[in-house]
């Protein structure tokens, strides 16, 4: 099913909507409601090569640290992390309420073949993940082969069985406008549950002109099908002004209905204690 319609707007429309959307303040109580539901929707991540167990450890004594520190004050959503570190983080979030979400498919590059990424997907799953970002074949997209690309998130899924699967588009490598979309319609169309942004490990990352796009189809998408699909941007979003335009396109577009950690996601590392440390 295929029902989308042809996208028009150029670059510099998006940037003009984009400038339009985000000509609103937030202040006050308003300002400090939109920060706590920030708070509780980030995935607190750490995905460096130096990563240990004593750094997983203590990021997840940090996911569960806000609501003690301070009253009325949300945990994160979920801590994210590196495949060897799964069941660890299980461990430590035990009882917390908060997800422990692991990359794979070969991530960052993607550069795997089909079915290493789904024996790296299955493991993931079996060491206690409630969720999987998963990173598109940008190489095969960028040369045409949308369907193998489609046909590698369909079999994700698959090996994902009830856990949530987050699509990485890589949006920076992509570029273009058509191709963000091209992209988001695919990964909908093959069972996404979220559509995020980037890895982080790329510039650009995470931009609002490319979170338009992602909005935009995820709105017509619901359209269609009446099926919520989440969104989450990732990389470079690290103090809590820029987070709050993120914040901000999501509830112009799509609404109040989508301004909660089971559609809306932030990934960051140092985010969390920047909007904690301004709560």
């Amino acid at each position: 099913m295929d029902n989308f319609k042809p996208y028009h707007y150029s670059e510099d429309d998006i940037r003009t909507r984009v400038k339009d959307l985000l000509g609103v303040t937030l202040a006050g109580k308003e300002r400090d409601e939109a920060l706590n539901l920030i708070l509780s929707i980030i995935d607190l991540t750490t995905l460096e090569a130096t990563d240990t167990e004593d750094k997983v450890a203590s990021l997840c004594q940090q996911a569960g640290s806000f609501s003690r520190r301070k009253p009325n004050v949300s945990n994160v959503a979920a801590v994210c992390v590196y495949p060897p570190f799964a069941s660890l983080v299980k461990n430590e979030l035990e009882g917390t309420g908060i997800n422990t979400a692991c990359v794979a498919t070969a991530f960052p590059s993607g550069q795997s073949p089909l079915p290493v990424k789904l024996m790296e997907v299955s493991y993931v799953v079996l060491e206690g993940a409630d969720e999987v970002d998963m990173v598109i074949s940008r190489g095969k997209f960028l040369e045409g082969k949308h369907q193998e690309v489609a046909d590698e998130i369909t079999a994700v899924k698959a090996a994902c069985g009830d856990v949530r699967l987050k699509v990485i588009l890589e949006t920076g490598e992509l570029k273009a406008v058509e191709n963000i979309r091209k992209a988001c319609e695919i990964a909908l169309l093959a069972g996404a549950d979220f559509l995020k942004t980037s890895t982080g490990k790329i510039q650009p990352a995470a931009t609002p002109e490319a979170f338009l796009v992602m909005l935009d189809t995820i709105k017509e998408f619901y359209a269609i099908t009446d099926k919520k699909t989440g969104i989450k941007a990732a990389g470079g979003i690290s103090d809590a002004e820029t987070a709050l335009h993120y914040y901000l396109l999501v509830k112009e577009v799509l609404g109040d209905e989508w301004l909660n950690k089971d559609l809306f996601r932030i990934g960051a590392s140092r985010l969390a204690e920047n909007v904690f440390n301004e709560l």
